[in-house]
């Protein structure tokens, strides 16, 4: 009795080990795509911020330059808008990314909730 008594306890704590190290690798991966997405909100950001850089850079040279020849007009203002209209869909993206409800930890929860509930089953069909 004495040894059996051993390995169930035994087992539930195999058990109890396999769900905890489960669990804690669900939660690494969820960190790691939360970083990803912290990355890419970075990358967004700073090529809005380098392609709005460029749109005023290039907005003074073609003041500079509207009173020289007239050839080169046509040039800046196009590259002017180029570098402006990506700069503004990226900053659009930018503000869908920072909108979007982070799911941090939402799975491992579920799963927490899951494993808590099952194991409420098991007291309640046990105790009948």
């Amino acid at each position: 009795m004495d040894s059996g008594l051993r390995s169930s306890i035994k087992r539930a704590v195999c058990t109890l080990t396999q769900l905890v190290s489960t669990r804690l690798a669900l939660l690494a991966n969820e960190l790691y795509e939360e970083r990803l997405h912290w990355e890419q909100m970075l990358l967004y950001f700073f090529a809005a911020l380098f392609f709005l850089g460029m749109a005023i850079v290039l907005l003074t040279v073609f003041i500079v330059v509207l009173f020289w020849e007239t050839h080169r007009l046509a040039a800046l203002a196009v590259l002017m808008g180029l570098f402006s209209i990506a700069g503004m869909l990226l900053v659009y993206r930018l503000q869908h990314l920072t909108q979007m409800k982070s799911k941090l930890f939402s799975v491992s929860l579920a799963e927490f909730e899951k494993d808590r509930n099952e194991l409420a089953d098991k007291n309640v069909s046990t105790q009948t």
